[in-house]
């Protein structure tokens, strides 16, 4: 029984329309801030290239995930699509620190912007990200690279706005200054959304057991059903953004190899536990907690 991808919904026109509007967008943000000497519009810019790149390392990484098993890659390329994910943050991290560090200089020397240029550009990039963050936002409870396309789409709108207010703030009282600081506070909006998709993209890249899933809730149902003596070797980790996996040694009481207690245990993993992946080998607990040898008197695979 393999239901890990059928019911997975597809983002791929999301993702090309993403790209599209916020490519067109970053062209606009450049070619407007370098006519308006605004360093707000160009941080913007960078920062929504960071987003383009992002939703293209995403949607990379989702059809790769899509490519079915082979003798060397045996879960095919699912674990693409954290790569994406890690890489994408890393990515972010790197473009505010260029956006810092020219947004400091500017402070000592601010050149003459143009506020009501900011104005009208960030405002169309309200409506570009909102339009953009819309389409992610039925799946980013599900898949780590939609929740990064989502959050940065949308905080990419929440930053526009704030952009609006600072051009005019510019326009009405010529403050200078508020160009940098604005870059400034925009650094800061992207080290905090950036924050949580870099430290759960390492968690899975480093195996560890989802967000979503108790391991200890998943132990104590081995543990309860009837027919378990024993569990050991119980590891869950993330397969890729929306797919877990589960392997499990169970000692059972009667040596006996029993197909539909395998059935019931994967569908319950999956239905309890999301984990869409599970592996267990049973074992007679007349014998040795963790043989050494493949004695185990049954052996069972369960996969979903």
């Amino acid at each position: 029984m393999d239901h890990s991808r059928s019911d997975q919904p597809s983002f791929g026109r999301a993702f090309a329309i993403g790209i599209v509007l916020n490519g067109g967008f970053i062209i606009a943000e450049v070619l407007f801030g370098l006519l308006s000497h605004s360093l707000t519009l160009l941080a913007d810019a960078c920062h929504n290239l960071g987003d383009v790149m992002g939703l293209l390392l995403a949607w990379t990484a989702t059809n790769l995930s899509q490519r079915e098993a082979t003798e060397r890659y045996t879960y095919g390329l699912r674990r693409s699509s954290v790569l994406a994910a890690l890489f994408n943050a890393i990515l972010l991290l790197v473009s505010v620190g260029a956006i810092a560090w020219e947004a400091i200089r500017r402070l000592s020397q601010a050149p003459r912007v143009e506020g009501m240029t900011i104005v009208w550009v960030a405002a169309a990039g309200i409506v570009v990200n909102a339009a953009t963050a819309w389409m992610f936002l039925r799946g980013r409870k599900r898949d780590l690279n939609v929740r990064a396309a989502f959050a940065h789409m949308a905080a990419d709108a929440a930053v526009s706005a704030g952009v609006v207010v600072a051009g005019l703030a510019i326009f009405w009282t010529g403050w200078q200054l508020l160009d940098p600081i604005t870059s400034l506070a925009i650094v800061i909006i992207i080290l905090f959304s950036t924050w949580g998709l870099l430290r759960d993209s390492i968690k899975l890249a480093l195996d560890a057991v989802p967000e979503g899933i108790d391991p200890t809730a998943v132990k104590d149902y081995l543990c309860a059903l009837p027919e378990i003596a024993e569990i050991h070797h119980l590891h869950v980790w993330g397969l890729s953004t929306t797919e877990c996996a589960c392997t499990a040694h169970l000692v059972k009481h009667q040596p006996n190899l029993d197909d539909k207690l395998l059935q019931r245990i994967a569908a319950q993993l999956h239905d309890r536990f999301g984990i869409e992946h599970s592996t267990i080998q049973f074992e007679s607990s007349r014998g040795p907690a963790c043989p050494t040898e493949p004695a185990a008197e049954s052996v069972g695979l369960a996969k979903r």
